[in-house]
């Protein structure tokens, strides 16, 4: 499938949200959103902020356009949007900076009047739309499961590798900034670098790095972005051999880990996922762990699509992106996985790196261990 085809296919998507929707268009402005819909172009200029530079505009009727600046136009034309069909509508940035409803006003003079506008971004005189178009972003493009097959293999070669390089004595800090340095060689873009030594494992689900020097164990946790798609994982090691109630916790995540994989088939519910996280728990002997940290869910253009829990009735769609993140005080099993009809597979391996087994229902399951350095 070539872009231009992926992109076809996802305008189909939006148009079929537009009619459910009663909608005469929908501007598209968010990073995550410009990415999916141009096959994993961007129009992020500053990262602090949801919304891009330039916004792309789909009509009901399919037709396709770009509105932006007299400074981002050129760009996006020559760099993003290449052969993509957008038509471009032009405006001066100090019309923009002067007047917040342009946008809005130039994307309504382009369908009837009395039409109602939506948005993925929370914009005055339009409808928000973002849960609906998240739902038509779920379910991967052949393209895309190759594009984040290989994305999967990068991060977990590049977080693995960088792993048995560390030495005892290192900050969180630097080894976050080896970790963010190895993943930028390879494309990627780390949207979170969470690193945590020794005790702040045992004290936080989200270690922020600070300049705590590592000496014993230590935690690194990132989720890697390129072309828009994102994975996440994790991975612990330790100086000499690893103490057997770090490798007793660490098994029995891999259990909850597993669990979770084997249930991840379309139909199934973040809900029941939840409840076989927290059976999985008191199966090993850890009651009441599921309360201390999310388990994770769909993940894709966002680190975290939707996060399963005990109301969530948003279902698994074959060919959609998860991430599992069990955690037992003290340790934490991560990967990401594609979900098709009767099988997941996991895309974040790190090679030759030491796994974890566990059959379920007759299937092997194979999970990051510990390494001893």
């Amino acid at each position: 499938m070539n872009r231009n085809s992926e992109v076809g296919e996802k305008i189909e998507r939006v148009v079929r949200v537009l009619a459910a929707q009663n909608l005469g268009g929908v501007l598209i402005g968010a990073q995550h959103n410009f990415a999916w819909l141009t096959g994993g172009r961007t129009n992020g200029i500053d990262l602090s902020r949801e919304g891009g530079a330039g916004a792309l505009f789909v009509r009901r009727d399919g037709r396709r356009f770009v509105l932006a600046n007299k400074i981002e136009m050129p760009r996006l034309l020559a760099e993003e949007l290449t052969g993509l069909d957008y038509e471009p509508v032009e405006f001066s940035w100090e019309e923009e900076k002067a007047n917040g409803s342009l946008v809005v006003k130039r994307a309504s003079s382009l369908i009837d009047d009395g039409v109602a506008l939506g948005s993925d971004l929370y914009i005055d005189g339009t409808r928000v739309v973002e849960s609906v178009l998240a739902r038509a972003r779920y379910q991967l493009t052949s393209a895309e499961i190759e594009r984040y097959r290989k994305l999967g293999r990068d991060a977990g070669e590049a977080i693995g590798q960088m792993a048995r390089q560390l030495k005892p004595g290192a900050s969180e800090r630097e080894i976050a900034r080896l970790a963010v340095d190895a993943l930028a060689g390879r494309g990627m873009y780390a949207v979170v670098a969470l690193v945590a030594a020794d005790d702040r494992l045992q004290s936080f689900r989200h270690p922020v790095p600070t300049e705590k020097r590592w000496e014993r164990t230590m935690m690194v946790a990132v989720c890697a972005r390129r072309g828009g798609l994102i994975v996440s994982l994790t991975r612990i090691v330790c100086a000499g051999s690893v103490p057997d109630e770090l490798q007793r916790r660490t098994r029995a995540t891999a259990y909850v880990n597993a669990q979770l994989f084997h249930v991840t088939r379309p139909g199934t519910t973040g809900r029941e996922l939840y409840e076989r996280a927290a059976c999985a728990y008191s199966e090993m002997g850890f009651h009441g762990e599921e309360h201390l940290h999310h388990q994770g869910g769909a993940i894709g253009y966002r680190t975290r699509e939707w996060t399963a829990h005990p109301q969530c009735a948003e279902t698994v769609q074959a060919g959609q992106a998860f991430a599992w993140n069990p955690s037992i005080t003290g340790t934490k099993v991560e990967e990401t996985c594609l979900t098709f009809d009767d099988e997941i597979q996991v895309v974040t391996t790190s090679p030759a790196w030491p796994q974890v087994s566990v059959e379920v229902a007759g299937r092997e399951y194979l999970l990051p261990d510990v390494l001893a350095l």
